[in-house]
């Protein structure tokens, strides 16, 4: 995987740690990513407010959980450290999807994160309890009636990377589909949603 090194940080509980670096003592849970590349390592407001928000999210343990433009992972392996039985890391660039493998590989958790390069075509129809999606507003809008018939009723779908001029755009056609909203982050740039499927 391309890119430079970084040091450690904590967000939202976890430490991200690259790749060879000590996990750390205090309570935080470690999360080990490669090279700094194009695909992400938590840093971005976008990605830091997913990883806030995670941990908060009732029945992620043992969920089944769907990552779509999956980057290098960081958020499938965050749910994973939650306990999620299994998650689908989908992303359309390929280098995306390798990054994703070699972050999985770090982080020992093959048996439970799947990275796959390809769109939601790839994914069996059975719905999710779970479904990131930190991706852009032109995709996260007319995949709205898709990836809310993908999450099971009572499921949670967490959009992020919506512009803050988007998120009433995006406010109003996840609720016109019978979502709620039950948690937020309004950054600087982004907003990110905490939806229950309804």
């Amino acid at each position: 995987m391309s890119g430079r090194k970084f040091s450690s940080f904590t967000i939202g509980g976890f430490t991200i740690i690259p790749a060879g670096g000590i996990t750390p003592c205090s309570g935080e849970i470690p999360l080990f990513i490669g090279r700094k590349g194009a695909f992400g390592s938590g840093e971005h407001e976008t990605t830091a407010s997913c990883l806030e928000i995670l941990p908060t999210i009732p029945g992620i343990s043992a969920c089944r959980a769907l990552d779509l433009g999956s980057g290098t992972g960081i958020l499938s392996l965050a749910a994973a450290r939650l306990g999620a039985a299994t998650v689908a890391a989908v992303d359309l660039e390929w280098p995306a999807a390798a990054s994703c493998a070699e972050n999985v590989r770090l982080n020992g958790l093959e048996d439970r994160v799947f990275s796959i390069c390809g769109d939601l075509g790839c994914i069996a129809r059975s719905p999710f309890d779970l479904i990131m999606a930190n991706i852009y507003i032109d995709i996260l809008l007319p995949l709205a009636d898709e990836l809310v018939m993908l999450t099971r009723p009572g499921g949670h779908i967490l959009l992020s990377g919506i512009p803050l001029q988007d998120k009433f755009d995006i406010v109003v056609r996840y609720t016109s589909l019978g979502c709620r909203v039950v948690d937020s982050r309004i950054g600087d740039d982004f907003a990110t949603y905490l939806m229950e499927v309804t």
